[in-house]
C-alpha cells in the first residue's frame, strides 16, 4: 500500500450519466478535484492550480498549497470540478457533502446556492435552479474553511491535544436525481421481542401527489433472499411531508451481534424513487437494575477501544489511509482480534463507510459527538454561547444519519465536558431515536436511569501530579481496594456532591501510561516513567512495561464487575514524539500495515479474553519461604458455561518450580473467587506468579512479578 497519498486520479474528473425517469439515481463526485487556496473573502479564485482527492484533507493536495507547518487559520480552501448530466428533469436533483470542514459554501455554474456552517453532518443543497442539462458541463465548486473562523455558537471539534484542525472534504459527495414522491429519510426500528420491524418514512410528495403507494422489500444483506414484502399506502399531508408508520413481520430472524452479525436490507418504492437501507434486528439497553449492557436481551459485557480519528488525521503517518476500505476493515478486523467487541469513537465522526464496516463485522459503536471543554469553569465560557438549542440542530443532523446502523448503540453527546446544555440538548432530541438507545452524557449528569455513565479511572494519573509511590510499588498503592471507578459523573460534576449516580458505568478510557510507536514516552507520561519506573529507560523496556501494566488494569476492572464497558485508550490516534509532543499515542509500530507493538500484543489480548483469570494480588518483595494467600478470580462475559482447569505457578528464568492445579466451574456472566495458599521460594532471586486457564485452545495468563529478598 505503498504511496497512499497519490491513490487518486491526475486528471480533471468529468462525470456524464443518463437518468432513469422510473428511479432514484445517485452520482458520486468522489475522486480528483481541483483545488485553490485563497483570503477569507468569498471570491472564487481565477486559478486552481493542485488537484486533491475526495474525500481527504486539503494536505493532501498535489502540488502542496500548504506547507508542513501549516497553522490552518483564516484561509479558504476551494474545490472544483465539472460534471455533465445528459437529462435533468428530475423534481430532485440534491448535492449530498457528507461531511466537510470548516463551514462550507456551494457554487454552481459561479452562483452561490447555499452554505452550511457545520462540520460533523451531512449537508444537502438543491442544485436544480442552476443546473445545466443536455450533456452541457455544470462547473461545481465548494468552498470551506477555517476552524478559527467558525461562530462560537455551533461545536468546533476542539481537542485539547490536537495542534492541527486540517480542513477538507472527508467524507463522499454525490448528486442525488429522484421524482416526487421522494423518500427524504428512513428510520428502521427493530423490535426483536415481537420478531417485526417497524419502518417510518419521510415523504415528500411534492405539489401533485394526494395518494401513493410505498412498495417494500426485505431481503438477507448478503444470500438477497427474499424475507418480506408488500405495498403501503399513504396520503400527503398539507405541507407535502409524509410519514408513512407501519410495521412488518420478522418471523425467525437473525438477531445482529458481534458474534453474529447478520445483517438485512430494506429497499422502498414509490412510483418515481428508491431507496436501499441496510439494518441488524438487535435491540440494546442498559437496565437501571443491571450494572452490564442489555444485547438482544441478555446481559452483555463490552470489551473495546477508543479511535480519536481527528487525531489520526494529524499523524504524520495518516495519508489517505482513512479513506482506505481495505485498511479500514483491516483496522477493525484486528480491533476484533484483540477480543474486543466495541469501539467508541472518540470526539468525532469518521467517514460514513466505517460504520458500514462496524456493522458488517459486528463491532458495538459508541457514537462520540465532537464536544469537549473539561471542567465546570471552562465549561462556562464555551456553553454561554453554545446554547442547548443550537446543539440539538446538530444532534438532530447526526442522529438522523445513522439510527439505522446496529452497530449504533450508544450516542454520546460529549467528552469529559462538565455542563448543564448537553444535557438539555438531549431531552430535546432524545424522543427522535425510535430505538431508544441509551446517552452518554460524559462528566455530566445522565438523563435517565437507563443512560450510562461515563468513567475514566486513571489511576496512575495521581503520580503525573504529586502523589509518591510506596515501597511495595504503585500497583499496590492502586489495585488491593474494589474501588469505583472515578473520574465520572459521580466525583467532577460540582453541582451535585453528595448525589451518587448508579446508572451502568463506561469506563471508556484509563491507565495513562501512554508509550509512543517509537518506544518513547508521552507528555503526559514522562514523569510517571521516571517517577515510578525509574529503571525502564529503553524503548524496548518502556514497550514491556506498558503493555504488562495495561494488562493488569484491564485484569481489575474487568475481575471487579463495577463496569458495564471497559475500553482501552486508545487504538487509533496520533503518535508524536518529536516536537510539538504528543500526549497519548496508540499501540501500532507500523501503521501502513497495521502491525501492533508485540508486548501489547502478548499480555492486553489475553486481559480482554472472554473468559479471563485474575490474581488479586500485588506484592513485589516476599520473604524467603513465606507463605501467602492468592486470590483467583475467574471471571465469564459469555453466557455459556465455562469449566476446565485453573493452574497456579510459581517460574524463574521461565522454568515453572511450584504448581497447584484445580478444577473450576463458572457459569455464564459470572465470577468465582478461589484462596489457593502458596509457599514461595527460600533462594533469593526474581520471581513469576502465574494465574493460567484455557479458552477456546487459547492460553490465558495474568502475572505477577516478585523478588524474594
Amino acid at each position: 500500500m505503498k504511496n497512499v497519498k497519490f491513490l487518486f486520479l491526475a486528471c480533471f474528473a468529468l462525470y456524464s450519466y443518463t437518468i432513469i425517469a422510473a428511479g432514484r439515481k445517485e452520482i458520486s463526485l468522489n475522486g480528483s478535484w481541483k483545488i485553490a487556496k485563497t483570503g477569507l473573502l468569498i471570491k472564487i479564485p481565477s486559478e486552481f492550480k493542485s488537484v486533491v482527492p475526495i474525500p481527504g484533507l486539503v494536505d493532501m493536495a498535489q502540488p502542496p498549497i500548504d506547507n508542513q507547518d501549516t497553522a490552518y487559520n483564516d484561509a479558504i480552501y476551494w474545490y472544483k470540478t465539472i460534471f455533465r448530466i445528459e437529462s435533468a428533469n428530475s423534481d430532485v436533483v440534491l448535492l449530498k457533502i457528507n461531511k466537510a470542514m470548516y463551514h462550507t459554501w456551494v457554487f454552481l455554474n459561479g452562483k452561490l446556492i447555499g452554505e452550511n456552517i457545520y462540520s460533523f453532518t451531512p449537508s444537502f443543497f438543491d442544485l436544480k435552479p442552476y443546473l445545466k442539462n443536455n450533456s452541457k458541463e455544470n462547473e461545481l465548486i465548494i468552498a470551506v474553511g477555517c476552524m478559527n473562523n467558525l461562530p462560537d455558537t455551533i461545536s468546533n471539534g476542539n481537542d485539547f491535544e490536537k495542534i492541527k484542525y486540517t480542513p477538507g472534504i472527508y467524507d463522499d459527495v454525490k448528486i442525488i436525481l429522484s421524482n416526487y414522491p421522494f423518500l427524504k429519510n428512513i428510520q428502521v426500528v427493530p423490535d426483536i421481542v415481537n420478531q417485526q420491524l417497524r419502518i417510518v418514512v419521510e415523504i415528500e410528495a411534492g405539489e401533485n401527489n394526494s395518494s401513493d403507494k410505498l412498495t417494500y422489500i426485505i431481503r438477507e444483506k448478503y444470500s438477497k433472499n427474499e424475507i418480506a414484502k408488500g405495498i403501503f399506502k399513504f396520503q400527503k399531508n398539507k405541507d407535502s411531508i409524509t410519514a408513512a408508520d407501519f410495521t412488518v413481520s420478522m418471523k425467525n430472524c437473525s438477531l445482529w451481534s458481534p458474534e453474529n452479525p447478520f445483517l438485512y436490507e430494506l429497499e422502498l418504492s414509490t412510483a418515481k424513487d428508491n431507496y436501499t437501507t441496510g439494518f441488524g434486528m438487535r435491540s440494546f439497553s442498559f437496565s437501571k437494575d443491571s450494572s452490564v449492557a442489555i444485547l438482544n436481551g441478555k446481559p452483555y459485557y463490552m470489551r473495546g477501544t477508543n479511535v480519536c480519528i481527528f487525531r489520526f488525521f494529524e499523524d504524520s503517518l495518516r495519508n489517505g489511509l482513512p479513506w482506505d476500505e481495505k485498511w479500514v476493515t483491516k483496522l477493525h478486523q484486528k480491533f476484533k482480534d484483540m477480543n474486543w467487541n466495541c469501539i467508541r469513537y472518540c470526539i468525532g465522526f469518521p467517514p460514513e463507510s466505517w460504520y458500514d464496516v462496524a456493522d458488517s463485522l459486528g463491532i458495538l459503536i459508541q457514537d462520540e459527538f465532537p464536544i469537549w471543554t473539561g471542567p465546570k469553569d471552562n465549561s462556562d465560557k464555551v456553553f454561554k454561547t453554545l446554547s442547548p438549542e443550537n446543539i440539538a440542530i446538530e444532534y438532530r443532523l447526526w442522529m438522523r444519519e445513522r439510527w439505522n446502523h446496529p452497530c449504533i448503540v450508544i450516542w454520546d453527546a460529549q467528552n469529559e465536558s462538565v455542563t448543564e446544555n448537553t444535557g438539555a440538548a438531549i431531552k430535546l432530541v432524545r424522543y427522535l431515536d425510535l430505538s431508544n438507545r441509551p446517552w452518554d452524557n460524559g462528566w455530566s449528569p445522565p438523563g435517565e436511569e437507563t443512560d450510562c455513565i461515563e468513567a475514566h479511572p486513571y489511576l496512575f494519573i495521581r503520580y503525573f501530579y504529586k502523589g509518591q509511590v510506596s515501597d511495595n510499588g504503585p500497583l499496590i498503592d492502586l489495585l488491593t481496594i474494589d474501588r469505583e471507578p472515578g473520574l465520572s459523573p459521580n466525583d467532577r460534576y460540582p453541582n451535585l456532591k453528595g448525589t451518587h449516580f448508579d446508572n451502568a458505568v463506561v469506563a471508556n478510557e484509563y491507565c495513562w501510561l501512554w508509550v509512543n510507536r517509537d518506544g518513547s514516552s508521552t507528555e503526559l507520561t514522562d514523569v510517571i516513567y521516571n517517577k515510578i519506573f525509574k529503571n525502564i529507560d529503553t524503548p524496548g523496556k518502556r514497550f514491556e512495561c506498558y503493555a504488562k501494566n495495561l494488562g493488569i488494569v484491564t485484569e481489575y476492572w474487568r475481575a471487579h464487575r463495577r463496569c458495564a464497558a471497559v475500553m482501552h485508550f486508545c487504538g487509533l490516534g496520533y503518535s508524536r514524539p518529536n516536537t510539538p509532543r504528543g500526549q497519548t499515542s496508540d499501540n501500532f509500530i507500523n501503521i501502513e500495515t497495521l502491525e501492533f507493538e508485540k508486548n501489547f500484543v502478548k499480555y492486553v489480548k489475553p486481559a480482554f479474553s472472554t473468559v479471563g483469570i485474575f490474581l488479586n494480588k500485588f506484592t513485589n518483595v516476599y520473604l524467603p519461604g513465606e507463605e501467602t494467600i492468592i486470590p483467583v478470580y475467574v471471571f465469564n462475559d459469555s453466557n455459556e458455561p465455562w469449566s476446565d482447569h485453573v493452574m497456579l505457578y510459581l517460574t524463574q528464568d521461565e522454568q515453572v518450580i511450584d504448581l497447584q492445579e484445580q478444577s473450576c466451574d463458572v457459569k455464564g456472566l459470572e465470577r468465582k473467587i478461589m484462596y489457593r495458599k502458596i509457599t514461595m521460594p527460600t533462594e533469593k532471586g526474581e520471581y513469576k506468579l502465574v494465574g493460567e486457564i484455557k479458552f477456546k485452545n487459547e492460553i490465558i495468563k495474568s502475572i505477577r512479578e516478585f523478588k524474594i529478598e
